[in-house]
């Protein structure tokens, strides 16, 4: 058995092939362990990628790649010649910690929106940057990195292709989000009510305090530490920095049943009346695959793909509107891009620490 992230420097035919070090925060997270495949799939140049967690999780042995690593504690010193850090943890972890990585010179990339007003922070989607043919200028030692929201994503995607097609009038969209937006917790919790609820017995609400087992909400309970509103502006945020001067949608979030898997309903009002075929093919593209079997996209079809599933269907009522009815894996499309911020950064990266 391999301990990749006991190596104490990279060897010296590594840095000469631009090979990388990585830290994940939060390893044992499932957006930790979605990085950690999402590395492997893209084959990231790295030397070394160190898993670190709370200390609930230290010696908890995971998969990287081919070998197999212990999850270590976060401390200072396992930041040290270090290229990016990812935070894949949640907000008051990476509050706490993040400051060592930066110390350290690390190019940060934070996966829970809680660095995006920091100075020097850039909100970023590279699938966003290649469609509005956008680069960003190299820079030594750039700002925190926030990966956007994966509905900013998928709606500034969108939205950018079919207003290059049609002249956009009005945008309507209701996220439904799923549990695994709020980790394993809030993924343990759904699946407790579930359970619960078939035995009458009394629902668990540490994570949303409400029934969400079975419901379908648009509000936490008072007590609860997440706000459906703060996801819906944090959403709209990062949109307009992806997709400065376009549409803004009108934007309801809903905490639906489901474990996994973030579902759309998307109202798209054109000026005049477009062909389905034709708003299908502008759409269609890198990263999005529009559904012309009639088969509807759905948690279950999305899970584990890199693409956005999409159908279209024309308003009965109203000739110029168009329904898009999309599914994405919320995980997968989150950690893709992320993964994709370090490959765009790796060119001028200097390894090791900053000085």
């Amino acid at each position: 058995m391999t301990l990749a992230s006991n190596l104490p420097t990279a060897p010296a035919d590594a840095r000469s092939a631009r090979l990388y070090r990585l830290v994940i925060v939060g390893a044992a997270s499932l957006m930790g362990k979605e990085i950690a495949e999402v590395l492997r799939e893209r084959n990231f140049p790295a030397a070394d990628i160190r898993l670190l967690d709370e200390d609930e999780s230290m010696g908890q042995l995971e998969a990287v790649g081919d070998e197999m690593t212990f999850i270590q504690s976060i401390r200072a010193e396992q930041f040290e010649h270090v290229d990016f850090a990812i935070f894949a943890s949640d907000r008051r972890a990476t509050r706490a910690k993040w400051q060592l990585a930066r110390d350290f010179g690390n190019t940060i990339i934070d996966l829970t929106s809680s660095l995006e007003d920091e100075p020097g922070a850039s909100i970023r989607s590279p699938w966003l940057e290649r469609e509005q043919k956008h680069s960003l200028p190299p820079q030594v030692q750039p700002g925190p990195v926030v990966v956007a929201h994966p509905a900013a994503t998928v709606l500034a995607l969108l939205a950018s292709r079919a207003q290059a097609f049609a002249k956009i009038e009005r945008i309507i969209a209701t996220v439904l989000e799923p549990a695994s937006e709020y980790g394993q917790k809030g993924m343990d919790e759904l699946q407790e009510q579930t359970v619960n609820l078939l035995s009458f017995q009394d629902l668990p609400k540490n994570v949303f305090d409400v029934q969400v087992a079975f419901n379908m909400v648009h509000r936490f309970g008072p007590a609860s530490q997440q706000s459906l509103e703060s996801v819906s502006n944090r959403i709209l945020k990062h949109y307009s920095h992806l997709l400065p001067g376009a549409v803004v949608p009108s934007l309801q979030v809903v905490q639906a049943p489901v474990f996994h898997g973030c579902s759309f309903s998307i109202y798209v009002e054109t000026e005049q009346p477009v062909a389905i075929e034709d708003l299908s093919h502008a759409l269609a593209g890198d990263h999005v695959a529009v559904n012309s079997a009639g088969d509807a996209p759905n948690n279950v079809s999305s899970a584990g793909q890199e693409n956005v599933l999409v159908s279209l269907s024309r308003d009965p009522k109203r000739e110029n509107v168009v329904w898009l009815w999309v599914a994405i894996d919320n995980l997968r499309i989150a950690a893709l891009t992320a993964v994709e911020c370090a490959e765009t950064m790796t060119a001028s990266r200097p390894r090791g620490q900053i000085q």
